[in-house]
């Protein structure tokens, strides 16, 4: 599943980037989702993506830590663990473009790509998981546990989110990576439990 979310989002990432039409027919620009009633463009913008780099990016963090969170909702509901992570993955594209809406929906100029928000809630659900895996930050040279990179990702995205100036969709990183870790614990609320038990024993350990 991961590989063909992969696919898709890339080949209509790279058609749209030698397509202007394309790329602003599918972009997120709220002003057009409430004046025009383009709702569509809620999602079709997790399908676009600013350049190689940003492309490559989001789908390497997916690759890295989707299959992990397969494997964590196949092992507690079996196949339907498929099913929870596309509405975990579509729920997220929503979900982090919505603070976003509220702020620019009267502003035409504003515009907005990319899945980050929906690989963000992946990647925070994979943290649940696995909260004290090593992650990389650079450019640390050892790997940090995963629940305090995700500590430190989430005071970063709210303190840029503030801040603005730097074309980045930090909203949508932070309420992306939110969305991923309540919307895991609801369909199951004892992930929670499992998750401050391994990292109170990582850290009394």
């Amino acid at each position: 599943m991961i590989l063909v979310i992969i696919a898709i989002t890339s080949v209509i990432s790279i058609i749209a980037l030698y397509n202007s039409d394309l790329f602003y027919r599918l972009k997120f620009n709220p002003f057009l989702v409430l004046h025009s009633k383009q709702w569509y463009r809620f999602f079709t913008h997790a399908f676009l993506h600013a350049g190689w780099m940003h492309l490559f990016f989001n789908m390497w963090v997916l690759y890295l830590f989707g299959e992990i969170v397969i494997d964590g909702y196949c092992s507690l509901f079996g196949t339907k663990g498929y099913y929870f992570f596309v509405l975990l993955y579509v729920g997220a594209i929503m979900i982090s473009s919505l603070p976003s809406f509220g702020k620019h929906k009267n502003d035409p100029y504003y515009s907005a790509v990319g899945a980050s928000g929906a690989v963000s809630a992946v990647l925070f659900a994979s943290i649940l998981f696995y909260p004290t895996g090593k992650i990389m930050i650079f450019p640390i040279p050892i790997g940090i546990p995963a629940f305090i990179f995700g500590i430190l990702y989430l005071i970063y995205s709210a303190y840029m989110s503030k801040r603005g100036g730097d074309n980045i969709g930090h909203d949508a990183h932070f309420w992306g990576a939110l969305f991923g870790v309540l919307f895991t614990i609801a369909i199951e609320p004892r992930i929670a439990l499992y998750f401050v038990e391994q990292v109170r024993l990582y850290i009394s350990g």
